[in-house]
């Protein structure tokens, strides 16, 4: 089960670290708030499409649980990626990546919270390390770059939608007993729905960038794999281990977009890229370690 759950979390990390790349390449080719339109459009679209016989079977509980669910839907997806990408105008990208991670951490505080979740030493030590290795790839192996930070109106942003995404992971402890494409279908169409007034909003203010081919293209990448197969990669994982662990592995995010960038955007590859992914893999393997001790 464990294994399972590492492999789709790895997935998670991997497409969500894709779509920081995604994103930069999106610059003046889609605005952020249609493109967030967009990719819940084709996600809630294709779910709905895969769905179609388990939305039969789930229709009566996904009414009794329709309140939860477009709640998910605009808090995890919609709210989490306008104050991202709001925040990207105010602060730097360096900024943005180590408050984000501080995720699991929001994650073990409002699992505390809400359900009296144990945090155990495992953990917390799994969290230091991957938090180490987060920082050492986002400060580019540097002191000076961490000396050097400052907050502003883009980290409270940030620390805004990290307390969204944190939310929405403890919640999903709620999660109806629907077929994952069931839920899926139900959060991505509260996503969408939310997420149209903020497209209005950039058509009115005379801010929106209508999509030209590879805008398209984005979105529909978005939609599909940081979208649909990441979130219900994502779900089942925590399905399969739980909230707090599966937090632990959004610490993955970086590193990944940090190797992609290499691939995809042609940046180098440095040795603190490679220090980073040690510290944040030895993390994750000292929680699962401790956790099976302790099993």
């Amino acid at each position: 089960m464990a294994l399972r759950a590492y492999g789709f979390l790895t997935l998670t990390a991997l497409f969500w670290g894709a779509n920081a790349v995604a994103g930069r390449l999106a610059v003046g080719h889609v605005s952020p708030f249609l493109l967030t339109a967009m990719r819940w459009a084709l996600c809630f679209a294709a779910a709905t499409f895969l769905a179609r016989r388990h939305l039969r079977r789930d229709a009566a509980v996904l009414r009794r649980h329709a309140g939860l669910l477009f709640g998910l839907g605009a808090v995890g997806f919609t709210c989490f990626n306008a104050l991202f990408y709001t925040a990207a105008i105010y602060t730097t990208a360096l900024n943005i990546v180590i408050l984000q991670a501080g995720m699991p951490l929001v994650i073990f505080a409002i699992s505390f919270v809400l359900f009296r979740a144990r945090v155990t030493g495992g953990q917390a030590a799994g969290f230091a390390l991957t938090l180490a290795g987060v920082v050492v790839t986002a400060a580019n192996g540097s002191l000076a770059a961490l000396v050097q930070l400052h907050l502003n109106r883009g980290d409270a942003l940030m620390l805004l939608a990290i307390l969204c995404y944190g939310s929405y992971t403890a919640a999903l402890r709620w999660k109806p007993p629907v077929h994952w494409l069931s839920f899926m279908a139900a959060i991505s169409g509260a996503a969408f729905v939310t997420a149209v007034p903020l497209a209005a909003w950039e058509v009115a203010r005379g801010t929106v960038i209508w999509p030209d081919a590879r805008g398209w293209a984005i979105g529909a990448f978005t939609g599909v794999f940081p979208g649909l197969v990441a979130q219900a990669s994502f779900i089942a994982g925590a399905g399969l281990i739980g909230s707090n662990r599966a937090g632990l592995f959004i610490n993955l995010v970086p590193v990944f977009g940090a190797v992609l960038s290499v691939l995809v955007l042609g940046e180098r590859l440095q040795p603190y890229h490679l220090v980073g992914l040690g510290l944040v893999l030895s993390g994750l393997a000292l929680a699962e370690r401790r956790r099976a001790a302790a099993a």
